[in-house]
């Protein structure tokens, strides 16, 4: 088992790809990606070249660490993609990016995806005016997103709405910053997922 998990950190250690896992972090000269851009270790800066299975692992290691999924979680969700009609690999992105703790994220509600977790656990959150606690639940197109009425009180959760109340949002939400309210207008497209991510390849992982 041990030797699996080391087999597969080694691959997706090989291209340091910025993710913005530690949030605002990640937009300053103190990100770790642009202060260190090769894998850790001592052979880090030594270049090496990937083919077939180990491309495919590194680009499902990278869509899965990026969403901060376990392999258990991931494989679910690939697996409804799957059964769902169209594009395999697009249908996965956009139910990755329906995950309420994305939507959190993406909105301005949390610095970063892990904190987004954190405060929907705690039930910070409403939609359609239903208390939610469940970080992987999907939002569907029309659903309302909303800070419990307590935590519009909170001098955090007020400090970080109000820090990224500029933030870009993709299209497919919609953002009442004063209210701290997000509407879902649409499903997300492919077009709307910025990741540099060939996902076809992890379909063909799968696919074996």
């Amino acid at each position: 088992m041990g030797r699996h998990r080391d087999r597969t950190c080694r691959y997706c250690r090989v291209e340091r790809t910025k993710l913005f896992l530690k949030g605002h972090k990640c937009m300053t000269d103190k990100c770790p990606v642009e202060r260190r851009p090769y894998p850790p270790g001592e052979h880090g800066r030594a270049r090496r070249r990937i083919l077939g299975y180990g491309i495919q692992l590194r680009e499902k290691q990278k869509l899965k660490r990026y969403y901060g999924m376990s392999e258990k979680q991931f494989r679910l969700f690939f697996k409804r993609a799957e059964r769902k009609k169209g594009i395999t690999g697009e249908n996965l992105l956009s139910m990755l990016e329906r995950r309420l703790d994305n939507v959190v994220y993406l909105v301005g509600f949390a610095h970063s995806r892990t904190h987004a977790r954190q405060l929907i656990t705690h039930g910070h959150f409403r939609i359609n005016d239903h208390k939610v606690n469940i970080p992987s639940l999907l939002v569907e197109k029309e659903d309302l997103l909303s800070l419990q009425d307590k935590s519009t009180e909170h001098e955090e959760l007020d400090a970080i709405v109000e820090a990224y109340k500029n933030k870009e949002v993709p299209p497919w939400l919609e953002v009442d910053s004063e209210n701290q309210k997000v509407r879902v207008v649409s499903d997300p497209q492919r077009e709307d997922v910025p990741l540099p991510i060939e996902e076809h390849l992890i379909v063909e992982l799968y696919s074996k």
